[in-house]
């Protein structure tokens, strides 16, 4: 069932059981936009038949927010849309448009690094047909913000720097004062050691923020607003202050001493993380 934020605004509940990321839908006078296209066509079909009982203008446009198979596995679905990537994710879209999916090439891809097993375990239970299966290329490749009018209801494109990826798009809906991140927030993982890259953090936060926002969609949490995202960040930031090598234990003993407390369970997963991320710089 989605979820209603205003008359404009719709999204879909992730669900981390089936890897499933946040959905959204941006419906204006004329059109509709919906942000990410799900992690397999079943995922896909489910938003689209959630969609079809609200009576919305059609959806002439889909975003995919960032290159993760999650987000654009199921666009295929949306075959009569205008499809709409960043330069960045493009270039990632047009390799998994070689890929074949039947069991041997997808075990080659798992074995290879270049797909994960429950990447695979998704696409074998929610991908009927998969042998003849082909991902549909994007219709407008934006270099840096592309903006949408929907009829009454614009909708704002932005490439932004990322601690998740390189290749992140962030949505922003003024009239609501709704901005979507898709996973742009969040760390990512690199040979299996999760990490929140430090560099690219303040200017994120700077892109980010600079949107007048009082309701914030991410990729795989429920709705946020302005006072949770806000805490996010002075959490994030406080954390990366404090966190100048590959201890923990020293990253722990700075924070209580800068902030004469010790870390909540928030900031103390903050702080594996940097640390992490000093790991991998350090190698």
């Amino acid at each position: 069932m989605l979820n209603k934020l205003n008359q404009s605004i719709y999204y879909l509940d992730n669900d981390e059981n089936k890897e499933r990321p946040t959905l959204g839908l941006v419906c204006g006078d004329k059109y509709s936009l919906v942000i990410d296209a799900g992690n397999s066509v079943q995922h896909a079909k489910e938003f689209l038949n959630e969609i079809k009982r609200l009576h919305v203008p059609p959806i002439k446009y889909l975003v995919i927010t960032h290159g993760h198979w999650d987000h654009f596995l199921g666009l295929n679905e949306f075959d009569s849309s205008i499809i709409i990537v960043n330069n960045l994710t493009n270039e990632i879209l047009t390799t998994w448009q070689n890929y074949s999916f039947d069991d041997e090439s997808l075990q080659t891809y798992v074995d290879s690094k270049w797909m994960s097993p429950k990447c695979m375990e998704i696409i074998k239970s929610e991908m009927p047909t998969r042998e003849s299966f082909r991902l549909n290329a994007p219709d407008i490749i934006f270099e840096k913000s592309l903006t949408i009018d929907l009829g009454n209801k614009v909708c704002v494109l932005e490439k932004v720097r990322s601690t998740h990826s390189n290749d992140s798009t962030i949505i922003y809906v003024p009239d609501d004062k709704v901005l979507f991140l898709g996973d742009s927030a969040y760390g990512t993982t690199t040979n299996g050691l999760f990490h929140i890259k430090q560099s690219v953090l303040l200017p994120m936060i700077e892109d980010i923020q600079k949107y007048d926002a009082n309701y914030y969609l991410l990729g795989h949490e429920s709705i946020c607003d302005l006072e949770e995202m806000n805490l996010y960040w002075k959490e994030l930031i406080s954390t990366s202050n404090v966190t100048n090598s590959t201890s923990l234990e020293k990253a722990v003993a700075n924070f209580e001493l800068v902030y004469s407390r010790t870390p909540n369970s928030n900031e103390h997963f903050f702080l594996r993380a940097f640390v992490n991320d000093q790991r991998i710089q350090s190698r």
